[in-house]
């Protein structure tokens, strides 16, 4: 088959829609369930190619979850601390490394990936599936499925969800194409490799430190930038993304915006936010929304006032206040950053610092490349200019 037909395309005033093959070949793609539209199959085709580069640069299982052609998280199968766990909600599941590599995915940024298209590295395990099925998604794309994966996601969403399997060995064209207002675009597709030790051989600040982890995970930054909307950054600690920036027309914003979230999956493992006394029953999503309010400094009281608390917990919660956040967040420490290109002023490294950045991987190229280093100098932050792009639209 090398043609499907689509519900409609982004809105449902865009029809006709379907996906085809020029050439006459088949589609690299197998829907095994659901309907898939127009955004789930963007959101696929860009997630699967994140994680298989993942896969690729790591050979660790790697996960993430895709919203609206961007990840919300990505990450690689590593072990799971029990702080982690927790606030993950899989503390009473046995975890596959595959699943283990959902949970960091989904849990990056939890609220985010609420709704979100998933993309596996692996053939789907029946661990994997069953942690899918409980939580708010679209769907899923994998090489494969087993036969116990892929009844349990058949059964999800009154039957509707979307399993997609993909050929793993599928190779595009190494020319890609696209319309906009009826013209056609054409470019060579985006092939560089970021798995180089040469990216970072050029490291120009005073410490030129990279152990091998942290190697590791500004190639996991760098890789998720390559699918991430620009301008984009993205931290990452121990094999998976804590906060993803996209979209965003300047550069700070987008590293203010990640490190906000960083800073947020960090206070989530805060003793305070692990020991809410949260009532039996409240669901999964309930619970990330009421964290979030809680942990926010502007909406904090929304939780407590007025005895609003009684929604959700057995008994009014201690304040976590402002001084013991900034306390907390002193504590994070071993984050990779990468951004998609250079950093224009030193108030980038500025923020990255707040948020327990030690490494940096960008492009370098500024005029103000000298302000960049001697920020990073004054906070012994070891920064490799890669002299790679990774615009991506």
């Amino acid at each position: 088959m090398n043609e499907l037909e689509l519900k409609y395309g982004c809105n449902p005033n865009q029809k006709p829609s379907r996906i085809f093959m020029e050439d006459g070949q088949d589609l690299p793609i197998t829907v095994l369930n659901g309907r898939p539209g127009y955004i789930n199959l963007l959101d696929a085709f860009n997630s699967w190619q994140l994680v298989k580069e993942l896969k690729a640069a790591t050979g660790l299982p790697a996960a993430t979850s895709f919203k609206h052609v961007s990840p919300a998280g990505a990450a690689v199968g590593l072990p799971l601390s029990e702080t982690l766990k927790k606030i993950y909600f899989v503390d009473d599941y046995e975890l596959t490394p595959l699943a283990t590599a959902y949970v960091r995915a989904r849990g990056a940024d939890r609220m985010s990936s609420f709704g979100d298209f998933i993309a596996l590295s692996d053939e789907c395990d029946a661990a994997t599936a069953k942690l899918i099925n409980r939580e708010v998604s679209d769907g899923v794309i994998a090489p494969g499925f087993s036969e116990e994966a892929l009844e349990i996601l058949r059964a999800k969403r009154k039957g509707t969800y979307c399993v997609i399997q993909i050929d793993p060995a599928y190779k595009p064209a190494p020319v890609e194409k696209k319309q906009v207002f009826g013209v056609t675009f054409e470019q060579g597709r985006n092939e560089i490799n970021l798995n180089d030790d040469a990216l970072f051989e050029n490291i120009p600040t005073q410490n030129k430190e990279l152990p091998a982890e942290a190697r590791r995970d500004l190639v996991i930054a760098l890789i998720t930038l390559k699918y991430t909307q620009s301008n984009s950054v993205c931290y990452v600690k121990d094999g998976q993304a804590i906060g993803i920036g996209a979209g965003q027309q300047s550069r700070i914003h987008c590293t203010r915006l990640a490190g906000n979230k960083a800073d947020i999956w960090w206070l989530r493992q805060h003793p305070k936010v692990m020991n809410l006394p949260f009532k039996e029953g409240i669901r999964r999503a309930d619970r990330d929304n009421t964290i979030d309010v809680y942990i926010s400094e502007e909406e904090h009281d929304d939780v407590l006032r007025d005895g609003a608390w009684q929604n959700f917990f057995t008994e009014q919660p201690e304040v976590l206040t402002l001084e013991e956040k900034k306390e907390w967040l002193k504590q994070l420490k071993g984050v990779a950053l990468g951004s998609d290109a250079f950093f224009p002023f030193g108030d980038n490294i500025e923020r990255a610092h707040k948020s327990g950045v030690e490494w940096i991987a960008e492009a370098g190229g500024s005029v103000r490349d000298d302000n960049v280093i001697a920020t990073a100098d004054k906070y012994n932050m070891t920064v490799a200019f890669t002299g790679v792009r990774l615009f991506h639209h």
